[in-house]
């Protein structure tokens, strides 16, 4: 009996389905496991904040909880890219930023820094400028993944909305920390606040916290 006829282009076809499939089954391995910066960052500021969380408020551990949440929710829509999951990760995004601004927001004025000149403290203003070059770089990656997909996937680098995970983890402590110094001028008048980097302050780049000082501001 002949062997049944198998067309070229079919073979072919096939051949380029399952490279296809296995480039997004890496793509999205890999950017999955681009969100385990959100799990690491979420306990570790947990610890650096702890003084600083005592004295302001026991809501904030929410934040942290929530921030960890966040990676976890992104982690299982990449891994099952089910509707479920993608709305758990917006959602969890949603209630992130919701928790911070209700946290921080001024009490004194709704919101201050329309009507105020509040960045000449040079901490600041330096945590204000590394966190905005974190986060355009964060944006940029997305923005790439989205427009040149197919440009990125043809040089087999297919890893930006890896890299926007990381980048956009990096940018919390910033924003965090920020929120917290400008909090601390007004809910806090009596306390001097410290800016502290982990691992190292000497390092050019590192992982921002506040540290409580032993000294008091005048009033």
């Amino acid at each position: 009996m002949p062997a049944p006829y198998l067309d070229p282009d079919w073979k072919n076809l096939k051949k380029k389905n399952s490279d296809h499939q296995g480039n997004l089954d890496a793509v999205e391995y890999s950017t999955t496991f681009s969100n385990v910066t959100f799990l690491v960052f979420g306990p570790l500021m947990t610890f650096l904040m702890h003084p600083y969380i005592q004295k302001r408020s026991r809501y904030i551990y929410v934040l942290f909880i929530l921030f960890t949440i966040t990676g976890l929710f992104s982690m299982y829509f990449h891994m099952t890219l089910s509707f479920l999951g993608q709305m758990l990760d917006e959602i969890a995004i949603l209630w992130l930023l919701a928790s911070g601004y209700s946290i921080w927001l001024p009490c004194c004025y709704f919101p201050t820094f329309l009507g105020q000149n509040r960045t000449k403290n040079k901490e600041l203003r330096h945590l204000i400028e590394v966190s905005t070059v974190i986060w355009a770089l964060a944006i940029t990656s997305w923005i790439s993944d989205r427009l040149f997909c197919s440009f990125w996937q043809w040089i087999n680098f297919p890893y930006l909305h890896g890299i926007w995970h990381v980048l956009i983890s990096f940018t919390f402590p910033y924003g965090m920390v920020i929120l917290a110094l400008v909090d601390s001028t007004y809910e806090m008048p009596d306390q001097t606040i410290k800016v502290r980097y982990w691992p190292r302050d000497t390092w050019p780049v590192g992982l921002p916290y506040v540290e409580l000082g032993d000294d008091h501001k005048s009033c």
